[in-house]
């Protein structure tokens, strides 16, 4: 096939129906789609009306999701855009009632299945997990990767869940892992507004999929907009499968088929969906469907009205061209339907979507005026007029919120805290009860916590033979990755130069001639994909290492690992997982791009993952023994200058597992407790030969992981001994120094073993400039690790330590 193809008011495929059932199977459709309509109407006004917080629906896009589900199967994956809601009512992934639940926040999981009412409406997902967090039988469920609102985000996990496809079909050895894959037949379905195709990720992932020739089938919904900006500053002609015209396949085989059919356009939509995804699900071809003349009749969202910025010609033409209306009218002109017949299931598809909000609402709000009515109860037995009488006006409310209930008892607790009474206590039980329901309610799920956890794994010792020998680091974690892949067949990995040759650092050198490009393998340079992917590859039941090369190129993909990957089981309430391996490595070397350990913006934005910051090539090989039999997602940070020291091997280099969140105190001391990790540690502990010259015993606590963060108190133990700390790391002032200093001193009490003032040695507020004396003036050096912690003893014992300068 040449040129991308357009699709034409071709009739769907009737060899095998009787009129009867071709006209039951279109009428079908238009009630789904006019439900859904309707429902994006409705909630709108629930919007306005303040009952629900923010609206954005997937009205004008009714008519082409009706024809992609009718090609998405069992097995099949969606990772989509918040306007899919015909699509997820059509394909049968979502309710009406549960549509309105969304709506509301309704935090009962049953209720809200997508999410518990932590995201906005139109954010689906299904659940993928059992309550006890192991993996669904996916092969017999229709799947969606939950929706994230960083419009272009959902790309990069597209390219992952479809390439799972290829491995799946390309791999004997996962034959067995049958709740996943059926041979490999699954499409990865994907949706973007055609707005969002200026976003680099588009690009990345477009490209990405173009290379691996994956079953990936990618939909443009066009309404011409981007909120309020049109196509002319959106995209190069206006048209974004023009511009791609050159990932159109030619007789070399390999890129897209490209298809391009209106949005109003029911019979075209429907032949265009077959045809893509057969292709797509046959010959594992990547296919693209930009979907055009879509019209969107609410605007962008509830925050404001398209008439804004809309000339009127444009309006008069959505009225027209409204894909709802269109289809009504193909209906009649085909005999499918009479213009009665069809206003007759308009009118009681008004009512059911009208009912099914009112149910909602009543459920939603049911449990607020039960839990309202218990708290009333019990400040009526208090007594107190003032209480009384504001619990008495919020009964009278016809919407009370959990906010004003809670913050109701709380005033109380306020009010009451001088007395003394059986009331009084029963009221704050109560709290302390509900206290408890609400954080599972918000608050819960950060990790999956699951039996599978790597918090759960059993903790093995690195064992040795008499006869060990030293190697350099970088072999101690190819030895190490090379047990895992013999181990366990779902152990992948990939990156920029992993396979051929093994990676910069050599880690993984020689395995890709050992366990085939299947299995490691090359990627181009697109950290956001490379991330994405190895999501889609994490949620379809495989194990991946992605690699991303050095520290400083995370940044890269932070928005796909902090808004994607690390809020997964947060969002989803514990529902769906990703148990991905980021590899980097960092913390010192040469020069402004490679020096990075930007350790505080990674605490702040990766909340949600596992931080691992190893002192050397051992623990980190222990640290993936550890990921790679857990089910959580986990960034592992190598020491960049630790690749070619000597290590001593373990002869169960594949089965030790060192503990997250377990420190340890790699020196004893008795006069200062200096906390650090990473590169760093290993110039505290010189330090601490030259200060143990100078009378000073200083005892260093290794963390090993940042999140999890000391989980024993190892910390405190040795502060309250030592009395004084000193937090080094190579992170700005008040990066990850100021995090580590607010879990000893606050959430480990340590503050009140303190003698002194606590002290932070970091890196300058700037990157390294390049060479050894950039190096060595920017980063804590030996000098100021031994010159800061002889201050801290001469603050205490001025005679014993006078002055050095």
């Amino acid at each position: 096939m040449k040129g991308t193809q357009v699709v034409e008011n071709n009739m769907p495929d009737q060899e095998e129906l009787s009129f009867e059932d071709f006209r039951s199977i279109i009428i079908s459709d238009y009630k789904i789609a006019y439900e859904s309509r309707q429902a994006s109407l409705l909630g709108r006004k629930e919007v306005l009306t303040g009952k629900a917080k923010f609206g954005i629906f997937g009205d004008g896009k009714e008519v082409a999701q009706l024809a992609m589900a009718k090609a998405f199967m069992a097995g099949d994956w969606r990772s989509g855009y918040y306007r899919d809601q015909t699509f997820m009512l059509a394909s049968g992934m979502l309710t009406m009632p549960e549509f309105f639940a969304q709506l509301y926040a309704n935090t009962d999981i049953d209720a809200d299945p997508a999410s518990g009412g932590r995201q906005m409406n139109c954010h689906f997902a299904t659940r993928l997990l059992d309550e006890d967090g192991d993996w669904m039988d996916l092969t017999s469920l229709k799947n969606s990767s939950s929706d994230i609102s960083p419009t272009g985000g959902q790309m990069g996990r597209l390219v992952g869940l479809a390439l799972a496809s290829k491995m799946y079909r390309n791999n004997p050895a996962l034959k067995s892992l049958n709740k996943f894959s059926v041979g490999g037949n699954e499409v990865a379905f994907g949706t973007i507004g055609n707005a969002s195709t200026s976003e680099g990720i588009f690009f990345e992932a477009i490209n990405a999929a173009g290379v691996l020739q994956i079953p990936m089938a990618v939909s443009i919904w066009d309404d011409a907009y981007g909120i309020s900006v049109p196509a002319e500053y959106q995209t190069t002609k206006q048209d974004i499968s023009e511009i791609l015209k050159g990932f159109q396949r030619d007789e070399m085989g390999e890129g897209y088929e490209i298809f391009k059919v209106r949005g109003w356009d029911y019979p075209g939509l429907c032949e265009t969906y077959e045809r893509a995804i057969k292709i797509c699900r046959d010959k594992h071809i990547p296919v693209m469907i930009h979907v055009t003349e879509m019209t969107q009749p609410q605007g962008h969202s509830t925050s404001g009205s398209h008439e804004r910025y809309k000339n009127k010609a444009r309006i008069d033409w959505e009225n027209e061209f409204d894909c709802m209306l269109q289809m009504r009218k193909w209906m009649i002109e085909s005999a499918v339907a009479t213009d009665e017949e069809l206003i007759e299931l308009e009118n009681t598809a008004k009512s059911y979507i009208k009912n099914c909000q009112r149910k909602a609402w009543a459920d939603f709000n049911a449990k607020m005026k039960m839990e309202l009515e218990v708290a009333a109860g019990l400040i009526e037995e208090t007594g107190n007029n003032e209480l009384v009488a504001e619990a008495r006006v919020l009964l009278s409310s016809p919407e009370p919120s959990r906010k004003d209930v809670i913050s109701l008892v709380r005033q109380a607790a306020r009010t009451l805290r001088k007395d003394n009474s059986d009331a009084k206590d029963k009221l704050l039980n109560w709290y302390r009860s509900q206290h408890e329901s609400n954080f599972d309610r918000y608050n819960s799920k950060l990790f999956t916590g699951s039996a599978d956890s790597p918090l759960n794994i059993q903790v093995i010792a690195p064992e040795y033979d008499g006869d060990a020998k030293a190697v350099d680091g970088r072999e101690i974690l190819n030895s190490c990755f090379e047990a895992n892949f013999i181990r366990d067949a779902r152990v992948i990995a990939f990156g920029e130069d992993v396979g051929a040759i093994g990676d910069v650092n050599q880690g993984f050198a020689g395995l890709q001639l050992k366990f085939g490009k299947i299995r490691i393998f090359d990627t181009g340079i697109r950290e956001m994909t490379i991330v994405g992917q190895g999501i889609g590859l994490a949620m379809r039941g495989l194990k991946p290492i992605a690699e991303i090369q050095y520290l400083d190129y995370l940044l890269y993909a932070l928005n796909i690992l902090s808004d994607d990957l690390a809020t997964l089981s947060y969002r989803t309430k514990g529902r769906q997982k990703a148990p991905l391996i980021i590899r980097t490595r960092g913390h010192r070397l040469e020069g402004i791009w490679h020096s990075g350990s930007p350790m505080g913006v990674i605490i702040n934005a990766l909340q949600g993952m596992h931080v691992c910051v190893p002192r050397n090539m051992t623990q980190a090989a222990g640290m993936y023994n550890t990921l790679l039999r857990g089910d959580e997602p986990a960034l592992v940070i190598e020491c960049l200058n630790g690749y070619r020291l000597k290590e001593t091997l373990p002869s169960n280099i594949g089965e030790f597992t060192v503990p997250l969140g377990i420190a340890e105190i790699v020196r004893e001391g008795s006069d200062v407790t200096i906390v650090s990790y990473g590169s760093t540690l290993r110039i505290v502990q010189e330090a601490a030969e030259e200060l143990e010259q100078m009378g000073i015993s200083v005892e260093i606590v290794d963390p090993q992981t940042l999140m999890p963060f000391d989980l024993q108190s190892l910390s405190v133990r040795s502060l309250s001994k030592t009395n004084k700390l000193l937090v080094v790391a190579e992170d700005i002032p008040g990066g990850s120094s100021a995090f580590l200093m607010q879990q000893i001193l606050e959430i480990q009490n340590g503050y009140q073993y303190l003698d002194g003032k606590p002290r932070t040695l970091t890196a300058k507020a700037h990157r390294a400039p390049y060479g050894s004396d950039g190096d060595y003036f920017t980063k804590p050096s030996l000098d100021d690790i031994i010159e800061i912690v002889y201050e801290m003893m001469n603050d205490s014992n001025p005679g014993k330590f006078p002055g050095l300068y």
